[in-house]
């Protein structure tokens, strides 16, 4: 499996938007400035991220974006698996026709159990981090990676 940005970056986004829900919606320019991700991107992936019902969308002033549901009740892999990402390690995408044949009609290879079980394995992992889980690690960083982060948002120095 090879994790894109898409991934990253919904995983990213939700850590944000969970770490400020409590003072209300919270904006997509806001995530978009804080975290460096392009605000159209954001809006895709958001998109697919409401439609999966993970978030909800707050319309007119004041409005942005919450959680949809509590934060222990989304996992990783929900996120990744909302924004289409996929979580396959095989060459065949799981469809045991990695040889390729006449019409897709191929063989497995040799190696196909074990990219399956590896799937497996990750989606595993991934359904056990829940985003709960996520924003705590990050409440526990330092004080001082905080105040970096604070003030590079700022675009000013640290003092």
């Amino acid at each position: 499996m090879r994790l894109t940005t898409k991934g990253r970056f919904a995983v990213t986004a939700m850590i944000d938007l969970a770490l400020r829900q409590d003072k209300g919606p919270v904006t997509l320019a806001g995530i978009s400035q804080r975290q460096e991700i392009s605000l159209s991107y954001l809006e895709q992936l958001f998109g697919k991220l409401r439609r999966h019902e993970i978030v909800d969308s707050v319309r007119g002033p004041g409005g942005g974006y919450t959680l949809a549901r509590r934060m222990e009740e989304v996992t990783v892999a929900d996120i990744i698996i909302a924004v289409d990402e996929p979580l396959d390690s095989t060459q065949c995408g799981g469809k045991e026709n990695c040889h390729s044949g006449v019409n897709d009609h191929g063989t497995r290879c040799m190696t196909h159990d074990l990219w399956a079980t590896l799937n497996a394995k990750m989606v595993d992992y991934l359904d056990s981090v829940s985003l709960r889980d996520l924003v705590d690690q990050q409440k526990q960083k330092s004080p001082d990676q905080a105040v970096v982060k604070m003030h590079r948002t700022n675009n000013t120095a640290p003092a």
